[in-house]
């Protein structure tokens, strides 16, 4: 029996996917792409554990414990056009 490596917390559930899309495009490592029915984890060793796919998955298919200081906030910044991230 082959036992995977538990490299980050990144935990995907395809059942709950609705396939819109947000994951891959907010994932600045290229984790997720879009499939035929759901989303796809094609790298999950690249995740950086940032929370941005987690924030903007609305049924709650991703789940991740934020671990890598103000990237989310970074991502989030750019993404709503502020100017500065507000971390913490």
């Amino acid at each position: 029996m082959k036992t995977e490596l538990k490299i980050n917390t990144l935990q995907f559930f395809p059942k709950l996917c609705t396939n819109c899309g947000l994951c891959s495009k907010v994932c600045p490592q290229g984790v997720f792409e879009s499939g035929e029915t759901a989303a796809r984890m094609i790298n999950r060793a690249a995740c950086i554990e940032c929370g941005a796919c987690m924030i903007n998955c609305e049924p709650g298919a991703i789940k991740v414990q934020a671990g890598v200081g103000c990237a989310a906030s970074m991502i989030l910044a750019a993404l709503t056009g502020q100017k500065e991230p507000a971390c913490g």
